[in-house]
């Protein structure tokens, strides 16, 4: 085995804090070292990926502490395809990020990279955690440092966006620290798989309650309705690749840590048809919402929420195709939305309210940042051959397995709106004049390279999704095998 799941956490944690050390002697440096730190933790996840594959799942053990009384980190075929993912997406925002704005000053650059550090950590950490209270100290590092990004510009709006950020995920670490005082006082252990194991002898209210309160508290950052109105202003305000940072890494982070939670510890199957619920009410009322907004970035933001929604629904139909549309609607939501805020950030680049009208005639001053937009306009609406296409006909197919018609339905019609308001965009892009006097302004070259890699894979996954759909197969099966999981973890101490 080369490496081990803990470097995912210590080597990014120990960056962050050796970066303003690091400037003090070269200040280039703030820029330099979350690129290699990113890079090496890309390359790890894909040689552990290949190592789970042959070997099967690694169980991480701290401080020589068996579970379930010790600290564990988990890396399988589930949590290692969205560790890759997660780590993937990190490099291409520092590379996108590296000189996003060449007038921002070393201090606030160092701030900016030591902060999106941590965002990695934290998101990597919910996703790698065997315990549920380390689970919630890495989500409160994201939160942490995802205050800091939103309020990075220091403008009213900014400060603004990042308070109500903060309110919400103060009411969210409360109600996640008392459904693990809930866990904990009934089953006296807050490891994961012994949880799921001692599941069956908790008290069902008390086993519904504490449901509740995760469900509430982990939402939140899951963007959730109508647990997520924190969401379109931070979208808005943050800088343009850490909105990308937002929706490709933290919100998966969040969703990997609701559907590890009902599909490991929980033991009823009410849960699978709240997620349904709650996934239905986000897509419907995000996209609708969507639909009706004038500013690129908010509407981009309510397309996200709305994606995550289609996210719940596809977990909800609680079949492992149902879990595998969900994982490949997750990798082409990460990609495809990372890639609609990078190049939406430069088609509305120094405009200060970033109104749709001002991508007008972009066409022809921005070709290729226009051309990848569109494209990730016409994957994110699920047309062919684009990668989008596949994950929303996966849903689709799952859920006629189900024979549930109305939920088909349902998600046809509101794709049709989601269709609507991005042609809307692309329309404007090539075939209205340009009336602002704001000079486009060109990417620099590492976003271009940045931009390309991910439309690249865009069109790729779009003609082969088989190149995909084994890893997702197997990330499926490692989900659903609820089992071995439990034994993979507890075994360790045998």
């Amino acid at each position: 085995m080369v490496g081990s799941p803990v470097l995912f956490v210590a080597i990014p944690l120990l960056a962050a804090f050796i970066i303003p050390l690091a400037g003090m002697m070269w200040k280039n440096s703030v820029r330099v070292i979350p690129g290699l730190v990113l890079a090496f933790m890309f390359f790890l996840s894909i040689s552990l990926m290949g190592y789970v594959n042959e070997h099967g799942t690694i169980v991480e053990v701290l401080a020589g502490w068996k579970p379930p009384i010790g600290i564990n980190l988990v890396f399988s075929p589930f949590t290692g395809f969205l560790t890759t993912l997660m780590t993937f997406l990190g490099f291409i925002v520092w590379l996108y990020s590296y000189k996003f704005k060449r007038n921002v000053d070393f201090e606030p650059s160092m701030k900016y990279f030591m902060l999106l550090m941590l965002l990695v950590t934290g998101s990597v950490g919910i996703v790698l955690t065997g315990d549920i209270f380390n689970m919630f100290v890495f989500i409160e590092i994201v939160s942490i440092s995802g205050y800091g990004l939103t309020s990075f510009y220091t403008r009213r709006d900014s400060a603004e966006a990042a308070f109500k950020f903060l309110f919400m995920g103060a009411i969210a670490s409360t109600f996640l620290l008392i459904a693990i005082m809930i866990i904990y006082s009934q089953l006296g252990t807050l490891n994961i798989a012994d949880i799921a194991d001692k599941m069956p002898m908790m008290n069902h209210k008390l086993k519904v309650l504490s449901l509740v309160f995760f469900i509430l508290a982990i939402g939140v950052e899951a963007e959730i309705f109508p647990l997520n109105g924190w969401a379109p202003d931070v979208y808005t305000e943050a800088p343009g690749p850490i909105g990308a940072a937002f929706a490709g890494i933290v919100v998966k982070a969040a969703i990997y840590a609701s559907v590890r939670l009902v599909y490991t510890m929980y033991d009823f199957s009410g849960a699978f048809d709240l997620f349904i619920i709650i996934g239905l009410i986000t897509f419907i009322m995000a996209e609708t919402t969507a639909l009706r907004q004038d500013q690129l970035k908010r509407m981009l933001a309510y397309s996200s929420i709305g994606q995550m929604g289609l996210v719940m629904i596809a977990f909800g139909i609680g079949t492992k195709e149902g879990v595998y549309a969900a994982l490949f609607l997750m990798f082409n939501h990460a990609i495809i939305k990372s890639l609609l805020f990078f190049s939406g950030s430069y088609l509305v680049f120094n405009k200060k309210n970033k109104y749709i009208k001002h991508v007008n005639g972009m066409g022809k001053y921005l070709p290729i940042t226009s051309v990848l937009f569109t494209i990730g306009a016409f994957a994110i609406i699920g047309l062919p051959p684009f990668a989008g296409f596949w994950s929303k006909l996966a849903i689709l197919t799952a859920a006629a397995d189900n024979k549930m018609v109305v939920l088909i339905a349902v998600i046809l019609i509101i794709s049709i709106l989601e269709a609507v308001y991005y042609l809307r965009v692309v329309n404007r892009i090539y075939f209205y004049d340009k009336k602002e006097k704001t000079e486009p302004k060109k990417p620099s070259i590492n976003a271009l390279v940045a931009m390309i890699s991910l439309g690249i894979i865009v069109l790729v996954i779009g003609f082969y999704p088989d190149l995909i759909s084994g890893i997702l197969d197997r990330a499926a099966a490692d989900l659903m095998d609820k089992g071995n999981y439990i034994k993979d973890v507890l075994t360790l101490n045998k």
